[in-house]
């Protein structure tokens, strides 16, 4: 889990967060659970944009965590849609951390796959609308 030099994606993340105190796990490090709600948060953003609804989560495919998040780290997710299919949508995020102001860091921290459903108001799956021409 070497650190690597790279920049952030040449886009705007979906979101953007400082972990505080409260989110560290009992060795010091954020929480990988406060991570992974972030993720399905950013996650879900595009495919609600895509699906013009509500939409639930149906599988996490992948996920994966390279580096340690620590309190203070700017933490920012960027997601994409890789997939739409008749009623789910499939999103790539990932998650860079920008640290060390005196000598700044950006490393990628984790990555994952999900995949959400479009869902009506009563919680069943609906179609995904064609896209917007």
């Amino acid at each position: 889990m070497g650190v690597g030099l790279i920049n952030l994606p040449q886009k705007q993340p979906v979101l953007r967060t400082v972990p505080m105190p409260s989110d560290l796990n009992q060795n010091g490090d954020v929480f990988g659970g406060w991570v992974m709600a972030l993720v399905d948060v950013a996650g879900a953003i595009p495919a609600m944009r895509r699906a013009r609804g509500r939409v639930a989560t149906v599988s996490v495919n992948s996920f994966q965590f390279k580096q340690a998040i620590s309190v203070g780290d700017v933490v920012s997710l960027y997601a994409d849609i890789v997939h739409v299919g008749n009623t789910s949508i499939t999103v790539n995020v990932e998650v860079y951390a920008e640290r060390n102001y005196a000598n700044p860091v950006k490393v990628k921290v984790t990555e994952a796959q999900l995949t959400y459903v479009a869902i009506d108001g009563t919680g069943k799956k609906r179609a995904v609308p064609p896209e917007n021409t």
